[in-house]
């Protein structure tokens, strides 16, 4: 579980993330858009685990795989921003954040399921 401290430097580092990508966003990937879904801090704020979500991108892992490779500058970015609330920068790792994809074909398989006959019971003996 993380904690207060955790949670506090997650949302910050989040809210500067989703404002470069949305500033300087194109720069990166033309023509789409980048979401900052979620981030993770380790506990010594070393290390930030960012989710991203990509709107009108028409090959995701070519898209993650862009970001990473500009992971350095969107860092040095993320610290001019952050310098007078951190002592350090922490490391960026990107994901792709999946959730709605998974919420899609959970739908999908819900109504397959509410489709199909429904057995009648057999009464018990």
């Amino acid at each position: 579980m993380e904690s207060k401290r955790q949670q506090k430097f997650a949302g910050v580092i989040q809210k500067d993330l989703a404002e470069i990508f949305q500033r300087e966003g194109m720069n990166y990937l033309p023509g789409t858009m980048v979401t900052v879904t979620k981030v993770r801090v380790s506990p010594d704020l070393a290390l930030a685990r960012v989710y991203l979500s990509f709107f009108n991108a028409a090959n995701k892992d070519l898209s993650i795989n862009t970001i990473k490779s500009h992971a350095g500058e969107i860092r040095y970015k993320l610290g001019s921003r952050i310098k007078d609330q951190a002592r350090i920068v922490p490391q960026l790792d990107f994901f792709i954040d999946d959730t709605s994809e998974y919420v899609e074909r959970m739908d999908k398989i819900f109504d397959k399921i509410s489709k199909e006959p429904r057995q009648p019971e057999q009464p018990e003996e």
